[in-house]
């Protein structure tokens, strides 16, 4: 039989269009079995030869419909470039999914498919194919089952004119995405992420959880102490929780959403002051949450149509008794430091982030060591650090001068990339 889609032999058709009508009983069953054809195609042949001539037979015919209503006309394909363009220009998403849904929304006669509109975008030369990427099927993402079960922060560092260096907190519901609070300062200090975390409860409500990456600011209790920020979420019943050190993508829909926002203020003028770019991050809240559809969501829903679609997540209650730091109770069972320091030794508390400054150099000693006393002892090439106990903790040699800072000798592991304006 012939392959589907295969075309029949020139010789056969020559033998078809010349077929007598005197042909004995069965012979062509028997032809049609020799030459791996099908009957009805053998009969198609012979009508069409008694209808346009031998001639018509001996040629295939194209297989094109005579009409495509869906094909596309250079109008519609212009609108699709420009809605793109116009897209882009404005720092938001611009992609096949963001083009098709702001067209819908916009109330189009005709909007194209999304694969067309990725074949329009490859054909105009405005966008190109990514190989590598893995497709959207092979996702696997973890999302609590209502709003305020995990509120997720974090910051990222950004520019304003001047070069002039500072912090935006993003703050996003776990479950739907929802901004539910942004705040911008000069560094990222304890004191900003309680701001901008008692901003959202006074809108929304206490979440039970609040997740951060394990900066000082934000989570330092891997680093054997507790923050300000964890102090004051626990005094309120929310649970402080980080991911591993290193593993940004546990934070990975916060860092999603530090890219989105950054191709917004791209397209933005600088801002001169932190309320000028506050103005601006709340209007980008704005979209985000009400008007751009959330291709991380069912159904392409905005942030906010998904909060408003399933309940809150009770509020959590606060504990009868907070439980004291950590650094509180390790300063509590330290021994008392002595009375008589020999000469050459000094007593230093250390950071929260273990280290101490000596000579206009920092010394690194050991970030589970926050905020502890140690005696530091110093001669004229040696430098060594003790606890209160005498047990030695860190020996250095004194450091050749222009040095600024001494690590522990311990490797510091890899560190993930910086984000874009940071």
């Amino acid at each position: 039989m012939v392959a589907v889609n295969e075309p029949i032999d020139p010789r056969v058709r020559l033998a078809i269009s010349q077929w007598p009508d005197d042909a004995p009983r069965g012979a062509v069953s028997t032809f049609c079995a020799e030459h791996g054809i099908s009957r009805k195609s053998f009969y198609e042949l012979r009508k069409r030869a008694a209808i346009d001539g031998p001639a018509a037979v001996l040629e295939p015919r194209t297989r094109r419909p005579k009409s495509s209503p869906s094909t596309l006309s250079a109008e519609v394909k212009v609108q699709v470039v420009a809605m793109r363009a116009a897209l882009e220009a404005s720092g938001l998403d611009h992609g096949p999914i963001s083009v098709y849904e702001k067209m819908r929304a916009m109330g189009f006669e005709q909007v194209p498919s999304i694969a067309s509109m990725a074949r329009i975008f490859r054909a105009a030369g405005v966008s190109q194919t990514e190989p590598k990427k893995k497709p959207r099927s092979a996702w696997r993402r973890f999302v609590y089952p209502a709003p305020n079960a995990c509120w997720q922060l974090d910051a990222t560092g950004y520019v304003l004119t001047r070069g002039r260096q500072c912090v935006i907190f993003q703050l996003i519901d776990d479950h739907s995405r929802y901004a539910v609070a942004s705040h911008v300062a000069w560094s990222e200090t304890a004191e900003a992420a309680i701001a901008v975390f008692d901003k959202a409860v006074r809108v929304h409500g206490v979440p039970q959880r609040l997740l951060t990456d394990n900066g000082i600011a934000l989570n330092p209790s891997r680093r054997g102490y507790q923050g300000r920020l964890v102090n004051h979420v626990s005094r309120l019943g929310v649970q402080a929780i980080t991911g591993k050190p290193y593993k940004p993508t546990t934070q990975g829909k916060n860092e999603r959403f530090h890219q989105t926002l950054f191709r917004y203020l791209d397209k933005q003028p600088l801002a001169t002051t932190l309320a000028e770019l506050q103005a601006q991050i709340d209007d980008f809240d704005t979209v985000y949450n009400t008007e751009r559809p959330h291709q991380g969501l069912p159904g392409r829903l905005t942030p906010q149509a998904v909060w408003e679609a399933t309940p809150k997540a009770d509020a959590p209650h606060p504990p009868p008794n907070p439980p004291l730091s950590i650094p509180v109770l390790a300063r509590r069972i330290q021994p008392p430091p002595p009375e008589d320091l020999p000469f050459g030794t000094d007593l230093k508390t250390l950071s929260t982030a273990g280290a101490f400054m000596l000579g206009a150099v920092n010394y690194k000693v050991d970030g589970r060591r926050a905020l502890e006393q140690v005696l530091v002892t110093t001669d004229k090439d040696t430098i060594i650090v003790t606890d209160l106990d005498g047990e030695v903790l860190i020996e250095h040699t004194r450091p050749a001068p222009g040095v600024k800072y001494v690590g522990n000798g311990k490797p510091r592991g890899p560190r993930p990339k910086p984000s874009p304006k940071s």
